[in-house]
């Protein structure tokens, strides 16, 4: 099994930047794709980007591209997320997930999540 804890979230300001971390535990975290979503209150959790297992492939929700990136240190065992021209409306809590195989884009489809760290845009 993967064990996950997000770190990185707080206070920033609109048009400002922030990276996320994501710790995982278990031997096979390198054979694991990893994917941020993010869910704001009222609102469904959405996808935000994915990334392969050897770290080679990524893929991103049509609103992020451009200003996320989504990367990974298995010599690590840590997933990061790094925002860039941050807007009022990426407010939310951010979630990382880990499932083996495919990268895919829904929340069902991903069987470990870690506990989400909030990250606030000011304006």
């Amino acid at each position: 099994q993967v064990q996950l804890v997000e770190s990185g979230g707080g206070l920033v300001q609109a048009g400002g930047s922030r990276r996320l971390s994501c710790a995982a535990s278990g031997r096979t975290f390198s054979r694991h794709v990893m994917a941020w979503f993010r869910q704001a209150p009222g609102k469904e959790r959405e996808f935000v980007a994915a990334i392969s297992w050897s770290g080679d492939r990524t893929y991103y929700a049509e609103s992020m591209k451009g200003r996320f990136t989504i990367s990974r240190d298995n010599a690590k065992n840590t997933v990061y997320l790094q925002m860039n021209s941050l807007k009022l409306e990426d407010t939310a809590v951010y979630y990382c997930a880990a499932r083996m195989d495919r990268i895919l884009d829904g929340s069902k489809w991903y069987d470990y999540w870690g506990q989400g760290t909030q990250v606030t845009v000011s304006s």
